[in-house]
């Protein structure tokens, strides 16, 4: 048949009883049912601390939408392999749009399909920003109205609904981490850390915006891996978090070791010092993450003060993490919430009272370091300008906007800001220890001044009081050679002759023959 039938069911049938069977009805999951009300006497910011389904999951983003229908939207960045929406939920003053100089944050959960409290997390922690924010918030609506926010609670819904099907409690350490072609979506994106090695051994190059090696596109690419990848080409995310289970740990790039055949290994990454900022502003405000207790689930990160270089934990390639780091502006960390993946429902509470506050601290700290445009002379924005730091092999580029955010640990650094045609700015920066908001430093860039070459190298000296025997010449037009030797028209000398005649027994008698 050439077309679907089922796509008209509603024209051409009255019913399934009639023949109309609909297989995306169940894909659908019945996105346009209304949400059951609530119980009377719940006040509409109550949360339900229960397990998602897909539908219920795409119905509450919607709702808590429409409910903070001025500071919030929902958008999709693709679909599974299995045709699920990959939807997104916003908070930002404008939600749908990049304001100038506003940071981008994006929050990612169940990357692994069961490793669900992730998941939850970010489904609470929408219906919590909407709500606190109805409700006045100072706290909330700051943050609103300073950052963008974007909360994708599940990045692999196929496997999600495999490791759901078993249940929590009954869920196999594996059933359901991988997508619906079999892939570990934390092992899809392209290994650019090899490149960043090799290429940092050769010193040829500083970190940052390395590009995704054409061979990567021969293998298998999941379709969420393609949708993160055009998601980050579209935004300009500063920071990121990705929230799995399996551990009680926050672990941040370098991923993958310096060393391949090491499976443990010290690896940082140029920014080791922002990086472990992030990860402690998690891990310290995380009652379990405190707990001095060696015999708890996360125990043995303990002196680490539970954070970790994450090839210091265990190297593997194709992470998230590094991609991000590697290929665009954002930083990201990686966040274990607990042991269990698949935790029953009970459980849901006491999580997310441990990670209300950490998720909040960490998407505050979008606002360490500085901030500011780039512009030429006449105030237009120059768009991907770099940003460097001295002493931190790894720059930053500006958006569309001109606008950048650099996320620096306190201290004194040397800014840098350049771009092809214009001449580079140098600025000396002191960020306090106590700063929590980003200092404004803005740049503008003059055009290189581009000058005819009509100069003249006079002689090389040697030596105080005594010149060399070389001398240099160069063309200040594409003249032919002999046409310079022929004295000017009038019998009058070459503008010079009277330079050469004066170098003594140094003349070049073969130019001066004339």
């Amino acid at each position: 048949m050439a077309w679907p039938y089922f796509l008209d069911c509603g024209r051409y049938f009255a019913g399934q009883e009639e023949g109309c069977y609909n297989p995306l009805e169940k894909l659908r999951g019945g996105l346009d049912v209304v949400e059951e009300a609530l119980p009377s006497g719940f006040p509409p910011t109550f949360l339900r601390f229960t397990h998602h389904s897909y539908a219920q999951m795409v119905r509450v983003l919607k709702q808590t939408a429409a409910r903070c229908t001025h500071v919030a939207k929902t958008y999709s960045i693709g679909r599974s392999f299995d045709g699920r929406e990959l939807l997104v939920i916003e908070f930002s003053s404008l939600p749908g749009q990049h304001e100038l100089m506003e940071p981008e944050v994006k929050l990612i959960g169940n990357i692994h399909g069961n490793e669900v409290a992730g998941r939850e997390m970010l489904i609470y922690l929408a219906q919590y920003l909407c709500s606190e924010y109805l409700l006045g918030s100072d706290r909330i609506q700051r943050l609103l109205n300073t950052t963008r926010i974007h909360l994708l609670p599940s990045m692999n819904p196929d496997g999600y609904e495999v490791a759901a099907a078993e249940g929590a409690g009954y869920n196999g350490w594996t059933s359901g981490r991988q997508n619906a072609q079999n892939l570990d979506l934390n092992r899809n994106f392209p290994d650019l850390t090899s490149e960043y090695y090799r290429l940092a051994s050769a010193r040829s190059m500083r970190g940052g915006h390395i590009a995704i090696p054409q061979h990567y596109w021969w293998g298998k690419v999941a379709p969420e891996t393609k949708a993160i990848m055009k998601w980050m080409r579209t935004i300009p995310f500063v920071l990121s978090a990705s929230l799995h289970g399996g551990d009680l740990v926050v672990s941040y790039p370098f991923d993958f070791s310096k060393h391949p055949q090491e499976e443990k290994m010290f690896s940082p990454t140029p920014d080791e010092k922002m990086f472990k900022l992030l990860a402690k502003a998690y891990a310290d405000v995380h009652p379990m993450m405190m707990d001095k207790s060696e015999n708890r689930c996360g125990g043995n990160f303990l002196k680490r003060g539970s954070i970790i270089n994450g090839a210091d934990w265990y190297s593997f390639t194709g992470g998230m993490s590094d991609f991000n780091y590697l290929h665009s502006n954002c930083f990201e960390i990686t966040v274990e919430l607990g042991c269990v993946k698949f935790p029953p429902e009970e459980a849901l509470y006491t999580i997310w009272q441990h990670n209300k506050e950490p998720l909040l601290n960490f998407v505050e700290m979008v606002h360490r370091g500085i901030k500011g445009v780039v512009m030429d002379k006449f105030g237009k924005p120059v768009k991907n300008a770099r940003i460097l730091v001295k002493g931190i092999r790894h720059d930053i580029t500006t958006a569309p906007d001109g606008d950048y955010w650099r996320l620096l640990p306190p201290g004194s650094h040397i800014v840098i800001a350049q771009a092809p045609g214009y001449s580079k700015v140098i600025k000396k920066v002191i960020i306090p220890a106590r700063m929590k908001r980003a200092g404004r430093v803005d740049f503008i860039l003059q055009p290189l001044r581009i000058r005819p070459r009509t100069f003249l190298l006079g002689p090389r000296r040697s030596g105080p009081g005594g010149a060399g025997p070389h001398r240099e010449l160069e063309e200040s037009s594409q003249e032919p050679l002999g046409a310079r030797r022929q004295p000017a028209a009038g019998g009058s000398k070459p503008w010079w002759w009277s330079y050469f005649t004066s170098l003594g027994p140094h003349q070049p008698r073969w130019l001066l023959k004339y």
